[in-house]
């Protein structure tokens, strides 16, 4: 017996099984809990619940059911999961207040705006509100997939036709695991007029929208509690770059009392704000005495609207006052935005216009297959018409055959084989009535037959043809806009600090990181300061395990960054669009700013200010080709990137400069080799080519960096064990290109390979970072100056022993500079960066 139960324990790896559940669970609430499909803007459970109504046939011209029925329909079909997840979907898109265009039509209470509850499902009665019919529109036409349900009783759609883009029209929030999202509610006229852009760009001009074109058309997120945006900024920022902080502010008025005294009147409170919350803390404020002149509250709300009333002392400011309650409580407050939905069932952070785009593509998914389906069943109602009529031009014979046949069955076969027939005309003959004898239905057939071959015809032209598709989209996109559309309730007020235009945006001095996994960020240049040689440095980023931060650089907020990567693309954004970190934030994931291909990795950035028409831009790889194009051939990247340079197999690019074409190029290797021929002996080729040989490299030898000789008088080398030097570049003598080169490193057990090479001049300063993320700033002047086949001096202080290596290095300039002469593909500094020797060190 004892035995036998000693058979039924399995040993398991109690950390390998946490891993593998906690795994399982995260990709389940990722996938088919807590995130919108970005094509229909529903999470699982509300699309269970709207397409459970539709089933329940509980329309809006029906009468409201029991929200009861209407979650036990979910729960036993499509959603195995509590009953309060279910009905608290189902009430939040019924509240006005939390959805900008409600899916529900609620009958009973469904809470407020104070917080209050809903009363249980057992009192309250629902049906689908009338823009929901848009959102299941045409669902029987095989517009999209279903799927089985949980037990395989049932089918379920895997997304909704969604005929307006409710993604953006409602928003949505929820939170999974390593991951949120947060959405604001639009106007939904001024997204359908957004998609419209879009689609006119494509029908009229061939061409793809920008982000500008759209943004002139979304002003911003229209909340259903109204209220108003300060500024443009975060705006901006949440539309280019999928995440931004937007400020929003209650609208409230001062108004004169008939006794002398002022009162506040708060009409709209921001989104998600707790009304009732928010009074309480007012009170709190004044009953604590941080907000002293307040003498009396009330909630004066009623059906007409809002009304908060806040009246004050006859010796108070009622700005001062109304500033403090903005500064102290939510009656102003902050909507961070993460525009974070799922893309083919994988989370992706997107800007405003790939929102649309994906709408757009589901639409036109959805279309063409509704057309499919119709074309499909006017050809099979068309092909019994021509039976029948067949039979009515010879009507005397087919009643003989029908009168002269034993069964149904004999009669069919001799109509098939005398009229040439199929199984299904034959069949609608047989059921013909004798009142289709009639002139008059004669004439009806006839005429239904021409209405449905011109039906065919217009349904085959709009299969053959994208731009009648797109035409398609737009009237029906259109006739919803003008149907469901309205004002905008949310204001977008003017900020005296949030000046957001572009031109408006201060040209300042940003440092940016990546890490080894592709995660960037933008800094302010006061986040790191000047230390002395030999130092141990500042944290200067929190990185996850195994990652490491790989480049810095600097330029400023109005350049363009030009991104290529180990595969030869190239693409771009500016330096803006970046979202702002602090220094020991992770940063963004590169992925969601640019559309890198798998394994794809930055290998070189460069700031541009403009397209010169004199510039080149000159590229090493790792096996030491070297190419010369010119910049003008890069001017236009789109944002699925540009093919930079062809590779070879197994070959990467490593690192990108511009030149004007009269440079010299210095190129250096892993095993302290270098090489310096002139640029002209490298041909100008064109934007795909391949290029040519620059350095003979060993076999197990490899390029770590690429120098112009007018980027320095001195090349500074570094070490992987934090050991370094400067040599004069002049020590570099010039060669013919392809080459062996010239030694221009010891390499030693203590110094380790070469990580790395900037050309520096007297006065700059350089950034070491290593494996572990600790990032230590140098005057370059403090840098022996040694000669050309020497190992150098410590520059960092850092345990070999332990695996902690020299990862990259990067170019500080400290010269005023603002033309477009980018000295380095990591630099660009438009302002002194002295900082403050009093800084304390971390």
């Amino acid at each position: 017996m004892e035995d036998n139960i000693f058979d039924k324990i399995h040993e398991v790896d109690l950390k390998e099984t946490m891993e593998t559940s906690y795994i399982d669970y995260a990709m389940s609430v990722i996938a088919s809990r807590a995130l919108p499909d970005v094509r229909d803007g529903l999470k699982p459970v509300q699309r269970r619940v709207l397409y459970s109504m539709i089933e329940l046939n509980n329309g809006p011209d029906k009468p409201h059911r029991k929200c009861a029925r209407i979650v036990g329909d979910t729960m036993g079909k499509y959603h195995p999961h509590g009953d309060s997840s279910i009905y608290g979907a189902l009430v939040n898109m019924a509240q006005e207040w939390s959805t900008r265009y409600p899916l529900v039509d609620g009958h009973g209470n469904f809470g407020s705006v104070d917080g209050d509850g809903a009363a249980a499902m057992r009192y309250t009665e629902a049906r689908l509100s009338k823009i929901s019919m848009e959102m299941l529109a045409d669902i029987n036409k095989d517009t999209v997939d279903f799927v089985p349900n949980f037990d395989e009783t049932e089918k379920e759609p895997s997304v909704l036709p969604s005929r307006y883009p409710n993604l953006l029209a409602n928003g949505t929030s929820g939170i999974a695991v390593g991951m949120a999202t947060n959405i604001p509610p639009h106007n939904l006229r001024e997204i359908i007029g957004a998609v419209v852009k879009i689609i006119d760009n494509r029908i009229e001009e061939d061409r793809e929208t920008g982000i500008d074109e759209v943004l002139d058309i979304v002003k911003g997120p229209d909340f259903p509690t109204g209220a108003e945006i300060l500024g443009t900024a975060g705006i901006n920022e949440a539309y280019r770059t999928g995440r931004g902080k937007i400020r929003v502010r209650s609208v409230s008025n001062i108004e004169a009392m008939p006794n002398g005294k002022n009162r506040i009147v708060v009409t709209e409170i921001p989104y998600m704000v707790n009304k009732a919350r928010l009074i309480e803390k007012i009170a709190e404020l004044v009953k604590d005495k941080r907000i002293d002149g307040i003498t009396h509250i009330a909630d004066e709300s009623s059906r007409e609207g809002m009304r908060i009333n806040i009246e004050l002392r006859k010796d108070v400011n009622p700005n001062v006052i109304l500033n403090q309650l903005y500064k102290h409580t939510q009656l102003q407050d902050t909507f961070g935005v993460i525009m974070l939905a799922l893309v083919n069932n994988e989370p992706r952070v997107l800007n405003l216009l790939e929102m649309l785009q994906y709408y757009l593509a589901h639409q036109e998914d959805v279309v063409t297959r509704r057309t499919k389906y119709e074309l499909n069943k006017a050809e099979e109602r068309a092909h019994i018409l021509q039976g029948l009529l067949i039979a009515l031009d010879n009507i005397d014979r087919v009643i003989q055959i029908i009168r002269g046949s034993q069964t149904v069955q004999i009669a069919k076969a001799s109509l098939i084989e005398e009229f040439a027939l199929d199984d299904v005309q034959a069949q609608a003959i047989v059921d013909m009535r004798l009142r289709t004898l009639t002139g008059l239905e004669r004439d009806k057939i006839e005429k239904e037959y021409e209405d449905l071959m011109a039906r065919i015809d217009y349904l085959k032209g709009i299969l053959a043809d994208e731009k009648k598709l797109l035409g398609v989209i737009r009237e029906e996109i259109m006739l919803i806009s003008d149907k469901y559309g309205d004002d905008r309730r949310t204001k977008i007020g003017y900020d005296e600090f949030d000046l957001s235009m572009e031109d408006l945006i201060p040209v300042s001095d940003s440092v940016i990181t990546m890490t080894h996994l592709g995660y960037i960020k933008r800094m302010t240049v006061d986040n790191f300061r000047s230390q002395n040689r030999g130092g141990k440095g500042i944290k200067g980023m929190q990185t996850l395990d195994e990652d490491f931060i790989e480049e810095i650089f600097m330029t400023t907020t109005h350049h363009y960054l030009m991104f290529f990567t180990n595969f030869g693309r190239a693409y771009r954004m500016k330096a803006y669009e970046i979202p702002e970190a602090g220094r020991t934030a992770r940063g963004t994931a590169i992925i969601n700013l640019l559309q890198l291909q798998p394994g794809e990795k930055i290998s070189a950035v460069i700031p541009v200010k403009e397209w010169d028409e004199t510039n080149y831009l000159i590229m090493a790889t790792r096996d030491g080709i070297v190419k010369k194009t010119k910049m003008k051939d890069y001017s236009n990247i789109r944002k699925t990137g540009l093919l930079a340079i062809s590779l070879r197999e197994g070959d990467e690019l490593i690192e990108v400069k511009i030149t004007d074409g009269n440079d010299d190029v210095i190129l250096i290797t892993k095993n302290g080799m270098s090489i310096r021929f002139h640029e002209t002996d490298v041909r100008t080729t064109g934007r795909v080519s391949m290029g040519v040989i620059g350095m003979n490299l060993d076999e197990d030898d490899e390029v770590v960096a690429m120098q112009l000789d007018r980027q320095g008088e001195y090349l500074l080398i570094v070490s992987e064990n934090g050991y370094g030097k400067r040599t004069l570049t002049s020590e570099f003598h010039v060669q013919n290109r392809g080459g062996k080169g010239l030694k221009c490193y010891k390499i030693m057990d203590k110094t380790g390979c070469v990580i790395g090479a900037k050309a520096v001049n007297d006065g700059n300063e350089i950034m070491m970072i290593t494996n572990e993320g600790i990032v230590i700033r140098t005057g370059c002047d403090d840098i022996s100056l040694l000669k050309r086949i020497t190992s150098g001096v410590k520059l960092m202080d850092i345990k070999a022993e332990e695996g902690i290596k020299v990862a990259n290095i990067a170019k500080v300039r400290q010269e005023v500079s603002q033309d477009n002469d980018l000295e380095d593909g990591f630099e660009e500094s438009a302002e002194s960066m002295e900082e403050s020797e009093t800084e304390s060190e971390e």
